[in-house]
């Protein structure tokens, strides 16, 4: 164990670009996370990884500066109605057993394999992770789209429906987000799956919120809020135990905190100016673009840890230079997609309430 927390203590060197890069990284990271409710660390893992910072103190730093940003986010949305509090703490106190399992097979893997191997799993992860839920929101998103019902009620899907049907007595318990009971005897494997997974890469909500929505019925703004709760709920956990073993480094939590602390009042904010199916488009998005980055640093991991040939070290760099680009498009993207939703929303606001006054006058 002192060896872990020994190669964990070598944290990078940070200079003024960095510190604005991290800064900038945090702000985008929590205008997504307000906006769609998942941690924003699917940006923040990834970009800090880009630097050079181990996957397993990425994972963790990240969790770090995770568990006050999603409180002051689910405060506020809690402010707009959208949060449902039970089902977050109830869907929490499941996802911290599995955030403490999951950081188990972290810290295994690093002692057996080194950063190259964390580095390999946290990457392989995301790029599956990202590639089955990126995909699978993104064709949700256009299929509500081409429906032409984008403004139309969210639908609750047949799996939901079964779910909410099933009664198992003593179990069953009232969700207000779902207008319906469910029995908790559901949220326990949902609510593990979503820690172990916040553990493996700092990311729960690729979980926590297509199950909320697909499984139990919540509409994507409660399901986006209330994944904030558990967000809280799984950062405290997590946060301690990585702790423990010296694999946070405070000083790129507090800088991504800082940043994030802006965006995320955005992104709550930018939630009520728009559609429902537009929080799943931003999501796949930035999903999609994050998972080529990632997939780019897979091969040099393997080189690392001789499972391929040794790569020249003009092609790691180039690899590396490619996947740091990549992750600054996402970034950039990102960003813009939030920011021009919230704007239109906001000015077809003020445009309908200055109608309304002309009526009124009229």
């Amino acid at each position: 164990m002192h060896d872990i927390a020994q190669s964990a203590s070598q944290f990078i060197n940070l200079d003024a670009v960095t510190i604005i890069y991290l800064f900038i990284v945090g702000f985008v990271g929590g205008l997504v996370s307000g906006f769609i409710g998942s941690g924003g660390a699917f940006v923040l893992t990834p970009a800090m990884m880009s630097l050079g910072v181990p996957g397993l103190v990425a994972v963790a730093s990240n969790m770090c500066h995770k568990f006050p940003k999603a409180l002051i986010g689910s405060i506020k949305r809690a402010k707009y109605g959208q949060v449902d509090v039970k089902l977050g703490v109830v869907l929490g106190i499941s996802a911290e057993a599995g955030v403490l399992y999951g950081a188990h097979i972290q810290e295994s893997i690093k002692k057996t394999f080194g950063d190259a191997g964390s580095n390999l799993y946290v990457s392989m992860s995301f790029v599956v992770i990202l590639a089955v839920v990126g995909g699978f929101v993104l064709r949700d998103a256009w299929k509500t789209y081409k429906s032409g019902n984008a403004n139309a009620e969210e639908k609750v899907t047949k799996l939901a429906r079964w779910v909410q049907s099933i009664n198992i007595p003593g179990t069953m318990v009232y969700f207000k987000s779902l207008n319906a009971r469910i029995s908790v005897l559901f949220t326990i494997p949902l609510g593990f799956a979503t820690g172990m997974l916040a553990a493996t890469i700092a990311v729960g909500g690729f979980i926590g919120v297509p199950s909320m929505i697909y499984v139990m019925g919540a509409p994507s703004l409660m399901a986006s809020a209330t994944e904030l709760v558990i967000a809280f709920v799984m950062g405290l956990g997590g946060t301690f135990k990585y702790a423990m073993h010296g694999m946070v480094d405070i000083r790129l939590a507090m800088i991504i905190l800082a940043g994030s602390l802006f965006g995320i009042q955005l992104g709550a904010i930018g939630t009520t100016y728009v559609k429902p199916f537009m929080i799943k488009v931003v999501m796949g998005i930035i999903m999609v673009i994050v998972l080529f980055s990632r997939a780019l640093m897979v091969p040099v991991y393997l080189s690392q840890l001789h499972l391929i040939q040794p790569m020249a070290d003009g092609t790691v760099k180039l690899l590396k230079n490619t996947s740091f680009a990549i992750m600054i498009a996402a970034l950039a993207i990102g960003a813009f997609i939030v920011l021009k939703a919230m704007w239109q929303g906001r000015r077809a606001e003020r445009l309908s309430s200055q109608e309304a006054l002309g009526h009124v006058k009229a």
